[in-house]
């Protein structure tokens, strides 16, 4: 499992979550048909707990508990990095 962000970053990208992750797997990137947010690489986080803290507009979930109306983020987030 991975931490997923979610609605709440789009169009807010606070890179508080950036600063503390300890493997840098968290990474802003543009493409089309994505929205403009912030994007966790699932290969590459380890889970460490530490970005949802520090998300100011609590963006940031464990995939297993992303809330059912932001559900398709997980797979979203995955496509970014496939």
């Amino acid at each position: 499992m991975a931490y997923v962000i979610c609605e709440p970053c789009v169009g807010v990208k606070d890179r508080a979550c950036v600063d503390v992750c300890p493997v840098s797997c968290i990474y802003e990137k543009q493409r089309d048909g994505f929205p403009d947010m912030l994007y966790i690489n699932p290969e590459e986080c380890i889970c460490c707990s530490l970005c949802p803290s520090e998300c100011p507009v609590n963006a940031i979930y464990d995939e297993d508990d992303v809330p059912e109306i932001w559900r398709h983020y997980v797979a979203l987030n995955r496509a970014m990095f496939a």
